[in-house]
């Protein structure tokens, strides 16, 4: 994608269909005047006189405990410097959007226009009462030192500037954990910091306060290193002045066994990482380019430990791992402060849980066969759940036990069930998609990409690099299209009705034909057939011109169906094909089967659908809990329509006692885990999170998953093939471009597995 494109396609996110990025909903009822008359007047009076009599019981009766102000006053956004509160605002509600999808924090964004400190101070201390916690952000050095330390002095709410904490805080935790690989000590590394603004301190204190010594740091600015014989330090770089006569990097990176990059890129040269001692740990965190390219670091040492700010390599030292645990953990015990107690708890738990055994679902997110505690990796995951449940009771107990919390949590397990149930409203899975389809992209062939929704679809996983498309259509037309978004790319276009593709149609048709010759099919019929695109698609994937196929958007789903079922067939041992949906809802991911292809299934049948949507779900890293739904619960009616599932669910339970299976039910009491628990307390689901739901019939399931698409925006991935011999999927007709994009990571991750089991089986 061109730069100007790049540019336009930024510019439309944040400004379409609603400017911004977040937004307020309500939390309680609105629909009567009775609703009204209680959040408003004279209802809402009682809760103001309450809070009268005691402050402190606007954390009961407002969402003040769960609310944190993202304050900037635009000084220092990113790289852009000092652009103005105005133009920081994007910055922050998107810090706001972190904070709510990986850790349920609600956000209001504030950008104040003063560049005055006392200004500054005096603003945020009065719209404090508004906010249970605030996290500064973008504010430049060295006034962002004074502000940080002035309200945390006068504010009885935890106060965090993330520029300077955030980075320190994951870079610690990733650097203990180096350190313990290289079999070092941190009282004993000379360390190098290459940078000296808020985050490059930041960092260094925290690396003090877990051991490292001053005399063993030397820190680099613009001008060079930082010496205790240089006019005009600031306060805190002549915290970390070295007596050492020493003026550059290069001299500082001699026999040093760390390196800390705040700086910019390409600072550090080959001939320096030589220099150090053995096992060096080099963190190059400058982004979007680090101090020295990952790639070349590696191959000038082979014994190296590194890390970058970046997601394409190993050890990405993430913001993301820290202040949204962090605030929540603050909050949750009502901190007045965050303290270095509690950053340093925050620390160790994500040190402690990289050592852990990594769950397969956050494997399968990075396509990695078994993550593990070593060189390549050092910190945790973005998408690792396991962060909610770890950081925030980490640092909730080392906020109580330095004496800043005012709730205290009694019962650890109650709350560690609470903060995940806070994942349900994220849709991770998405990006752990197509995080995953990244690692191994293939060629995605895209039958109907004459058409502008499917062409700004492949555009997309090409440049993400999702999958390697291969466009069939009107040549002139997808190469007109192209040029109308910018669509530059050397990808192939195959128009199956041109004479130059003649040779392959021929090649394509002689296979089909010897297929199905004692079904009707001719020679002649073959070649004709072989115009059409969707036959020549499905040919490339058997033939293995491609490794998957993504069609159905201009025409109905029946009259696709056909011909793969013609040219592919069932996979091996399949006796039925069945689709699933998966539905991004506020519990989480629900897989919904069959949507699309049988109309009635029999038991036996339906036991089929639930087998092979178990192994869809684990192959999302997700353990199934399945449903069998019906308009009854247990044998309440006996009509052949209930006995059927009945029936479905006793051949599952006799087969495979091991699947979490039960039924048949009623969708609420499926869904609402309490009333299943009280009045079925015998189901196998009972005491368990249902995610997977498998319908009586085509009319249920179809209806089931739109009437959620339509009404409750629930974001839908599928319909999913299933049973299919080769890697094919079906969009419903008009698929969005964002449900085209998620059906072909779907796609690459279906021809990724079929690969590794053909692997397995050599």
């Amino acid at each position: 994608m061109s730069k100007q494109s790049k540019r336009l396609e930024a510019l439309v996110y944040h400004a379409k269909p609603t400017p911004g990025k977040i937004k307020v909903v309500p939390t309680k009822k609105y629909a009567s005047q009775r609703d009204l008359s209680l959040a408003y007047s004279p209802g809402v009076a009682e809760p103001c006189l309450e809070i009268e009599k005691d402050v402190n019981n606007v954390y009961k009766y407002t969402a003040k405990g769960n609310l944190v102000a993202v304050i900037s006053n635009g000084t220092a956004v990113l790289g852009l410097g000092n652009i103005g509160p105005e133009a920081s605002k994007p910055v922050m509600e998107g810090k706001g959007l972190l904070f709510k999808i990986f850790a349920d924090i609600d956000v209001f964004d504030i950008e104040v226009d003063t560049e005055n400190v006392d200004e500054f101070i005096e603003t945020v201390k009065n719209i404090a009462p508004t906010f249970g916690g605030i996290n500064l952000e973008d504010i430049k050095a060295p006034e962002a030192f004074e502000i940080e330390r002035r309200l945390k002095e006068e504010l009885d709410i935890p106060v965090m500037h993330d520029d300077q904490h955030g980075t320190a805080i994951i870079s610690a935790a990733a650097l203990l954990n180096a350190l313990e690989l290289a079999e070092k000590n941190i009282e004993d590394v000379r360390i190098v910091v290459s940078g000296a603004g808020a985050a490059a301190i930041s960092c260094t204190r925290l690396y003090k306060a877990f051991g490292a010594k001053c005399e063993n740091i030397v820190m680099l600015d613009s001008k060079g290193v930082i010496r205790k014989d240089r006019d005009n330090l600031t306060a805190q770089k002549a915290e970390f002045a070295t007596d050492r006569k020493i003026d550059t990097l290069d001299e500082a990176m001699k026999d040093a066994d760390v390196f800390i990059g705040l700086s910019m890129a390409d600072v550090v040269s080959p001939e320096m990482l030589k220099s150090m001692s053995a096992n060096p740990i080099v963190f190059a965190m400058a982004n979007p380019n680090p101090e020295i390219n990952y790639d070349l670091a590696i191959d000038t040492r082979e014994d190296i430990i590194m890390a970058t700010g970046r997601s394409d390599h190993p050890n990405q030292v993430n913001n993301v791992l820290g202040f949204p645990f962090i605030f929540r953990g603050a909050l949750d015990v009502r901190a007045t402060k965050i303290n270095e107690e509690m950053k340093m708890a925050a620390v160790k738990a994500l040190s402690r849980l990289a050592k852990e055994p990594v769950p397969e679902q956050v494997n399968l997110a990075y396509n990695e066969t078994r993550l593990a505690f070593g060189r390549d990796y050092i910190i945790p995951k973005p998408f690792d759940p396991r962060l909610i449940a770890e950081v925030p009771p980490a640092v909730a107990k080392a906020a109580m036990e330095s004496g800043v919390a005012q709730e205290p949590i009694e019962d650890w397990d109650r709350y560690k069930n609470a903060l995940l149930e806070r994942l349900g409203s994220d849709n991770k899975l998405v990006r752990q998609l197509l995080g995953r389809a990244r690692t191994n992209p293939k060629r995605v062939v895209f039958a109907e990409a004459d058409q502008l929704d499917v062409l700004k679809a492949a555009q997309i996983v090409y440049e993400e690099g999702v999958a390697e498309p291969v466009l069939l259509g009107r040549k002139d037309t997808i190469i007109e299209l192209m040029s109308e978004i910018e669509f530059d790319a050397d990808v192939e276009i195959i128009d199956p009705k041109s004479d130059e593709e003649n040779e392959r149609k021929n090649q394509y048709a002689k296979v089909y034909w010897e297929k199905r010759q004692r079904q009707g099919v001719t020679v002649y019929s073959a070649e004709k057939k072989m115009r059409e695109r969707n036959f020549f698609a499905a040919m490339m994937v058997n033939v293995g011109d491609a490794d998957a196929l993504i069609t159905g958007y201009s025409r109905s789903y029946p009259t696709v169906v056909k011909p793969m079922l013609e040219l592919i067939g069932k996979a091996d041992g399949a006796t039925r094909i069945a689709t699933t949906n998966v539905m991004m809802t506020q519990r989480g991911p629900m897989f919904l089967s069959d949507t699309a292809i049988n109309i009635d299934p029999d038991a036996k049948d339906l036991a089929r659908i639930a087998r092979m949507t178990s192994k869809v779900t684990r192959m999302f890293g997700i353990e199934p809990v399945t449903a069998m739904i019906s308009y009854s619960n247990f044998g309440s009616s006996e009509n052949p329509k209930s006995k059927k599932v009945q029936d479905a669910v006793a051949f599952l339970h006799e087969a495979y006692p091991d699947m979490v299976v039960d039924g048949e039910l009623q969708t609420d009491f499926a869904l609402n885990a309490k009333m299943l628990q009280d009045i079925f307390p015998f189901s196998k689901l009972a005491g368990r999170k249902v995610n997977t739901l498998i319908f009586p019939n085509l009319d249920a399931a179809n209806i089931t998953y739109k009437l959620l698409k339509e009404l409750n925006k629930s974001e839908s991935i599928g319909p999913i093939m299933m049973g299919m011999a080769k890697p094919v999927h079906i969009l419903q007709l008009g698929a969005s471009v964002d449900e085209i994009v998620n059906m072909t990571a779907i796609a690459v991750i279906d021809a990724q597995e079929r690969e590794k089991r053909q692997q397995k089986a050599k």
